[in-house]
């Protein structure tokens, strides 16, 4: 008896906790609903109308120009035309519904099942697989919010989408869903989808087609018949088996539609100008604060100059080797751009990333320096065996010419005189002189410098000859003139930067006559066009590198050639296949200019000799600094300084004189004051 009151009280306390228990949960549910309801309610006031949804996009369009105004590459989404509703093909409404979202037209916005399924999979995997979302939920991630999968963000997205559905019909949803979700390749929309991938609009799209579109949004990049044609044909058999399980079509149906052939719309041809804008598109993150508006860049390129640039490159370059090539106009605006022999299977951008030795182009930097040391073109050289640091340079052919003229060494790029210019004047002096005119990589000060074994840059390159056309003032490559927004507002121009003076006119005016002389002459007797040219060749050891680089009519075009491999590439000297290219290119290039003469009748600074030492009150000879300051003293006309008031004395000690000019003599018995 009393085991059984004791078992009774035990049931009466069960029953009034469950009951407890019951109407918590109750009231709980029902603020739980309440809380939902007061935010969907909120939410929905701030959704926008079925007119704004239409037409806002979905990311930013990009419309790339040639100078002419060609439009060369459209980047970003692509939209094609807005389909109504009902002129959606059924099948593809159908296709979407079935794959996407089956219980579509029974739920309200949110689907419990799917939720609880995706939940399951998460619990017995540990992460996401299953996503579980429905439509109307894609629509609100696509619109509102991002694809992370964070808590918080999956809360939002259920609470917009039942928004949503107290906001729209179910025909009004899945019109903005088809309109607006991604379909991969840029292509947002199922219009622009069909045009891009089957070259028609989507009113037409069969059922085969419609199950190859369906299959995407699930992972457009991985299922896009462009890229990966079994996997989306594969995908769309996934499709067709969920539609007829669904019974929206039968297995008769079914059995009928072949995915593997629809026929696709051939792909856009990927031709040289991408190299161009692969290196100028990026540059609009430092340009324009635009990323929502669809925007038209304007760029630099002649696409009569990339075309021929691209037929230079591919019937020059020997077998087995990459070209690059590099056009810059008198104001730095890139004309043409050749990163490689074919776009289609190598991206990689030679002209801009590939870093390579420039041989004997680098005596460029030799040059000018010298130049500005105060060498003369006609002054006389020696060219003969020579040993630096244990370092023997040889000339090509193993040939020594003697004494010869400073233009006849560049003309002929004589090895063992560069080396013996870099000696003098000092090879970090060449690299600072580099780095004046834009080498922007690592540059060694070892002997062997002066033959080009510092690695650089194409574009670099051709900017340094650039600057040397542009008589000794700072050239800048620029790929973009001006950014408008689709109705025509201009969010960006270029404005040329100030132009800097890198070295006096003569010095550029001088070194363009070596150039000249070396085209017409010399080495890069390739590259005439019938026209004044100033160029130089560039070869490295074992012909892994072969370089031409030159200027006419405001036009200055660098080209290399050579193994990604770093390999020796037979017979590639820089006065042959690359000097050919460059000549062929330019041809064209110039075609339309006026002939330009080269201004090297320049006029030099008077040199320094005996009876132009200014010579102090106490008779002695004063030397002076970089800046013109005389050695030892304040500058002249500061107090405690030089005098203005100089006379010379009767006699100059001529051992003292030797030393303070560099000459030659030991200065023995001397009683000058050292330097």
């Amino acid at each position: 008896m009393a085991k059984a009151r004791k078992t009774g009280a035990q049931g009466s306390r069960f029953k009034r906790w469950t009951i407890s228990a019951l109407k918590l949960g109750s009231i709980a549910a029902l603020l739980g609903l309440m809380v939902i309801t007061i935010f969907v309610v909120i939410a929905r006031g701030e959704i926008d109308s079925f007119e704004n949804l239409k037409a806002s996009p979905n990311g930013q369009m990009i419309r790339v120009r040639a100078a002419d105004g060609t439009v060369i590459q459209s980047l970003g989404p692509s939209f094609g035309r807005w389909i109504p509703i009902d002129e959606i093909p059924s099948d593809m409404k159908d296709a979407m519904v079935a794959v996407e979202d089956r219980r579509y037209y029974m739920h309200p916005g949110v689907d419990p099942i799917g939720i609880t399924r995706s939940l399951w999979v998460r619990v017995q995997r540990g992460y996401w697989a299953q996503g579980g979302s429905t439509i109307t939920q894609q629509l609100a991630r696509n619109v509102y919010l991002n694809n992370n999968r964070e808590f918080g963000r999956k809360v939002r997205e259920i609470i917009l989408a039942m928004a949503i559905e107290t906001k729209f019909s179910k025909d009004e949803i899945l019109e903005l869903y088809l309109n607006k979700v991604y379909f991969g390749g840029g292509a947002y929309g199922v219009d622009a989808a069909s045009r891009l991938f089957f070259d028609h609009g989507a009113e037409d799209i069969s059922l085969a087609e419609a199950t190859i579109i369906a299959g995407l949004v699930k992972a457009p990049s991985r299922y896009s018949p462009t890229a990966d044609a079994k996997a989306a044909i594969g995908r769309a058999g996934v499709v067709l088996e969920v539609m007829q399980d669904a019974g929206m079509i039968t297995a008769e149906q079914a059995a009928m539609v072949e995915p593997a052939k629809v026929k696709l719309a051939p792909e856009p041809r990927q031709d040289s100008v991408r190299y161009f804008t692969d290196w100028a598109l990026p540059q609009l993150d430092n340009l324009i604060d635009e990323t929502e508006k669809a925007i038209d860049v304007w760029t630099t390129i002649d696409l009569g100059m990339q075309r021929a640039a691209n037929t230079a490159i591919q019937q020059n370059v020997p077998g087995g080797a990459q070209g690059a090539l590099v056009s810059i106009d008198r104001d730095g605006a890139v004309r043409a751009m050749v990163g490689g022999t074919d776009y289609a299977s190598s991206n990689y951008n030679r002209a801009v990333t590939a870093v390579r030795q420039p041989g004997s182009a680098w005596k460029l930097f030799v040059y000018l320096t010298a130049l500005e040391a105060g060498y003369r073109p006609e002054d006389k050289v020696v060219d003969e065996p020579v040993t630096i640091g244990g370092w023997t340079p040889r000339n090509s052919g193993g040939s020594f010419a003697g004494e010869i003229t400073l233009r006849t060494a560049f003309a002929y790029s004589k090895n063992t005189v560069a080396a013996t210019l870099g000696e003098e004047i000092g090879t970090s002096s060449i690299a600072s002189m580099a780095r004046r005119f834009g080498i922007t990589t690592p540059i060694s000060t070892t002997p062997s410098m002066v033959l080009g074994t510092s690695d650089v840059r194409v574009i670099d390159m051709t900017r340094a000859f650039a600057a040397v056309s542009a008589r000794g003032r700072s050239v800048t490559p620029y790929g973009i003139t001006k950014v408008t927004t689709i109705d025509g507002d201009v969010i960006y121009r270029h404005k040329p930067p100030r132009e800097v003076q890198l070295v006096e006119e003569y010095v550029a005016g001088a070194m363009t006559d070596l150039m000249q002389s070396a085209v017409a002459t010399g080495t890069g007797r390739a590259a005439a066009i019938g026209r004044p040219v100033a160029g130089k060749t560039g070869t490295t050891s074992s012909n892994k590198d072969g370089w031409f680089l030159g200027f006419s009519s405001g036009l200055t075009t660098g080209v290399w050639m050579g193994r990604d491999d770093a390999r020796a590439v037979g017979n590639l000297q820089g006065g042959a296949a690359p000097a050919r290219a460059w000549s062929n290119f330019m041809q064209v290039a110039v075609a339309r200019r006026p002939v330009e003469q080269f201004d090297t009748e320049v006029t030099f600074p008077e040199r320094l000799d005996e009876e132009e030492i200014l010579i102090g009150e106490d008779g002695e000879p004063i030397l002076f600094d970089e800046n013109g300051n005389p050695i030892g003293g304040a500058p002249i006309g500061d107090a405690g300084g030089v005098p203005s008031e100089l006379t010379e004395p009767e006699a100059l000690d001529e051992a003292w004189v030797d030393r303070a000019l560099g000459r030659s003599g030991d200065g023995e018995g001397s009683g000058a004051p050292q330097p």
